[in-house]
């Protein structure tokens, strides 16, 4: 019983410098969606400033105002995900 957890932590050991890459791609994961899901939330927030604008155009400044905010807070949630990755 003693022989199998010294060689157990002999390869768990060994196989310390993987635990670390491992670590490394799920943060790398955990980006990559943060910022992906930000680009598809400012990219959505876009189209329909723009549908709004040519239904309305009279509104134009309200919605400009409303759009920038939007995209900012979807730009910041980009952002959280960037800075939880590390």
């Amino acid at each position: 019983m003693t022989l199998e957890l010294i060689s157990l932590a002999q390869a768990a050991a060994a196989h310390a410098p993987d635990a670390a890459a491992a670590a490394g791609i799920t943060g790398s994961i955990t980006m990559g969606l943060g910022g992906g899901g930000a680009a598809i939330g400012v990219g959505l927030v876009g189209s329909k400033a723009v549908e709004a604008v040519g239904r309305n155009p009279g509104a134009f400044g309200n919605i400009l105002t409303l759009g920038i905010i939007a995209m900012a807070l979807a730009e910041g949630l980009g952002i959280i995900a960037y800075l939880g990755g590390f």
